[in-house]
């Protein structure tokens, strides 16, 4: 291979000298024809002096510039060094000289780059590229894989004006709340709006000093919803308007067994919340005497505790418990089971040493302080269609007005402390609600008294929230195979499916089937490339299974495009192999520089030019005595 090499640049080198031979003895026979011919010429007739002088000094310009127009000027550049248009590169970066040139489909066409159908095809065409420089917005998914392992050098553009960042949940169960985190670039001043699925603003927010915002609502029911966010400038005109699509899930009934030692407002509108919530609930309330309401008697053993995901229980029962159902409990909630105990009243010193083994310090709570609630993030309007229009029996107007919150009470104790993860807390910022971990299991106080005057003044929303939220954060994890799909799905775009199981296919929303081929290479992670062609929702089948995931449109939020590619361009950077480790590499140093042509048509076309004026010159009168005329043209 490298005598060929030789070989091949020995013949090129005698071509090039053997043709510049030639050229040179035609311009010297040529300029001595001249001289010849003026020479001979009579006095009178010859050409004038500054006529003769431009020909013979176009005749070596000609064969030089032809000269150079066969075999151009070497240019040098950076051995394995390629210059890689994308989208949005600029007719002025391609200016780059010296280096391998190509331009992927998404770049705009030039004369000067090589179009190639996606980066491992340039990089086959040019073995031994080592360096990439990338012109415009950064590489697709289809190209990643092939840069990997390359060092890349990358100045990122602009992003723009817009929303160019949004971190959201895919799926929630339903009645749950959930939030909306994202970035707006170059927009100061603006506002962001959560639209449900209604168009009813639910949430508003104004961008911080970064442009960052942050956005929630809640869920009501299962079901695939299009939210919808609203980006309005300085002067409250829509700027951009996208949607939040949101897989809305009846998720597995929590069972919940709930211990009473007395019947109370708190716990009637709590067992009414849990049940319209379709939690499974089995309730035990003692009045006294031996006597219990609600479900039938359990007895609180191991097993018992075992069929449970929460178990919620006041001070007194908590105290009656006996050593072993204490026992039993504890062991329960170290293997997982959430615990939560509502204190009502003052606590007993054995209640609160054993509440001091579990991480919480505690006084005795003898007295009840007033809990002022912090005003509400959102305005009126999106109040309101938080709390939805009631229900049959109590429907709700559009335009009714908000109650303001009332002030509720608590037992006066300190929950915070190291460990401690607060629920929810009072105007003042101090914690009504709070859990811990024990073991693989969580345990929560709840301080609070009379949280159903929340539903007294027609705030069910806040009621169910807060609960929900107490629920979610202690009930026993519950797992459930889920799909993961890489990045944002996109019409026309890659995007890789992983945990996937033998025989996955995704539906359209046209109904078609197309079944995933799992990539070996992608190990325990089974993962699966899909080219959405449609935008909208998308259902993953595996066996029993189904998840759906949205696609979006292929021009759909450019600001969320633009960020994608930026974002996973630089990781490849991050990953890449550094410019140090390469430089350390031991390179020869005849192969440090890459040599390659110019452009010929600059110096033909030069070329052309001259041989046109030389033509134009020989033929024109210009220059000549006109010996008839006896006058000097």
């Amino acid at each position: 291979m490298i005598g060929a090499i030789d070989l091949d640049s020995g013949l090129q080198g005698n071509l090039e000298a053997a043709i510049a031979g030639l050229l040179g003895l035609a311009a010297v026979l040529a300029m001595a024809s001249l001289i010849l011919r003026q020479y001979r010429a009579e006095a009178g007739t010859r050409a004038r002096g500054w006529r003769l002088a431009l020909l013979l000094i176009a005749q070596p310009l000609m064969a030089a510039l032809l000269y150079l127009a066969l075999f151009p000027p070497l240019q040098y550049g950076e051995a394995g060094s390629m210059v890689v248009a994308t989208a949005g590169a600029s007719a002025s970066d391609a200016t780059i000289v010296g280096e391998t040139r190509i331009a992927l489909p998404e770049a705009t066409a030039s004369t000067d780059s090589e179009r190639v159908p996606d980066l491992a095809t340039g990089l086959r065409r040019h073995p031994g590229t080592q360096r990439l420089r990338l012109l415009g917005a950064g590489l697709e998914p289809r190209d990643r894989d092939a840069a990997r392992g390359l060092t890349i050098e990358w100045q990122p553009t602009p992003l723009p004006r817009g929303l160019s960042g949004l971190w959201a949940p895919r799926e929630v169960a339903g009645g749950g709340a959930f939030s909306v985190t994202g970035r707006v670039e170059a927009m100061p001043g603006a506002v962001v709006e959560l639209l449900d699925p209604g168009l009813q603003r639910v949430d508003r927010a104004t961008l911080a000093a970064d442009g960052v915002f942050r956005v929630g609502a809640i869920a009501r029911v299962p079901g695939l919803m299009n939210f919808r966010l609203r980006l309005r400038d300085a002067r409250q005109n829509v700027a951009e308007e996208i949607e939040l699509p949101l897989s809305v899930v009846a998720d597995t009934p929590l069972r919940v067994l709930v211990l009473a030692g007395a019947p109370s407002p708190e716990l009637k509108y709590l067992r009414r919340w849990a049940s319209d919530a379709g939690i499974k609930l089995h309730t035990q309330i003692d009045v006294g005497a031996g006597l219990q309401l609600g479900d039938a008697p359990l007895n609180l053993n191991v097993s018992t505790f075992a069929g449970f995901d929460l178990v919620v229980l006041d001070e007194r029962v908590w105290e009656g418990l006996g050593e072993s159902q204490r026992a039993a409990l504890l062991g329960a909630m170290r293997d997982g089971l959430g615990v939560l105990l509502r204190i009502g009243g003052p606590l007993s010193s054995r209640t609160r040493t054993q509440l001091r083994a579990l991480g919480f310090e505690l006084s005795a709570g003898a007295d009840s302080v007033e809990v002022r609630l912090p005003p509400s993030s959102v305005d009126e309007a999106a109040t309101r269609a938080r709390i939805g229009p009631g229900t049959n029996d109590a429907p709700r107007s559009r335009d009714e007005a908000v109650a303001e919150l009332p002030v509720l009470n608590r037992r006066a104790l300190t929950l915070d402390g190291a460990g401690a993860h607060s629920l929810l807390r009072g105007v003042d910022g101090k914690a009504f609600a709070s859990w811990r971990s024990v073991g693989r299991g969580r345990f929560g106080l709840w301080t609070l008294s009379d949280s159903f005057r929340l539903t007294l003044v027609g705030r069910d929303d806040l009621h169910g929230q807060w609960w929900s939220a107490a629920f979610g954060a202690l009930a026993r994890a519950q797992s459930k195979p889920m799909l993961r799909i890489d990045g944002e799905a996109r019409q026309d775009r890659r995007v890789s499916l992983c945990g996937l199981s033998d025989g996955a296919l995704v539906r359209t929303p046209q109904g078609r089937d197309i079944h995933l081929l799992i990539d070996p290479a992608s190990g325990n992670e089974r993962c699966a490339a899909f080219w959405p062609d449609e935008a909208g929702w998308h259902v993953a089948r595996q066996g029993e299974r189904a998840q759906p995931f949205a696609v979006r449109g292929r021009n759909e939020a450019p600001g969320l495009r633009a960020s994608e590619l930026r974002e996973a361009t630089l990781r490849l950077m991050a990953q890449a192999r550094s410019p140090t480790a390469a430089a350390s590499s031991p390179v020869d140093s005849a192969s440090s520089a890459q040599v390659q042509r110019g452009a010929s048509w600059p110096w033909f076309l030069g070329w052309l030019f001259v041989s046109a004026g030389v033509w134009w010159l020989e033929r024109s009168r210009r220059g000549r005595i006109l010996v008839g005329a006896g006058v000097e043209s």
